[in-house]
């Protein structure tokens, strides 16, 4: 069995949301938990996001995480600047943005993926800079786009 491109667990999936605030109670609601709060994606400096390789300061969201019992829920509002996120909402609307999967060394399974025929769309660190993510877009042969979420 050859080893898997990204990972055989998920970790993982995120919506994008015209607003966070309203889906976050609804989602709540539906899952009989509290409403978590509302974080933004975090500043330039730390975060270094890229939107297609390029640097892409301004780009930016509001989430809410849902910690299920065997996966994380995340919901998106972008903010109306060019990311993976507002493409998907100006091209889509609402719904499921991406499934995440646990990494190590992101530079390797960017490699991998790209190999393999996906394009890293967006990438970035979260938590204060004690993590990274990365977006690969396999629209084409997987019909999704898969996030990289690696926490150093």
């Amino acid at each position: 069995m050859a080893n898997p491109v990204l990972a055989n667990r998920l970790a993982q999936v995120g919506f994008i949301v015209r607003d966070v605030e309203a889906s976050k109670i609804k989602f709540a609601e539906f899952f009989g938990v509290p409403v978590p709060p509302t974080c933004d994606g975090g500043k330039f400096e730390v975060t270094g996001t890229t939107v297609n390789g390029e640097p892409a300061p301004d780009a930016n969201c509001l989430m809410a995480f849902f910690n299920l019992e065997n996966i994380q829920l995340e919901l998106i509002q972008p903010n109306g600047v060019k990311s993976t996120w507002q493409d998907f909402l100006d091209t889509h609307g609402e719904g499921i943005h991406h499934i995440a999967f646990p990494v190590k060394n992101t530079d390797e399974k960017i490699k991998a993926a790209e190999k393999f025929g996906g394009v890293c769309v967006q990438r970035g660190k979260y938590g204060g800079g004690n993590g990274e993510y990365a977006y690969l877009d396999f629209t084409k042969d997987l019909k999704c786009i898969m996030e990289t979420l690696e926490s150093y």
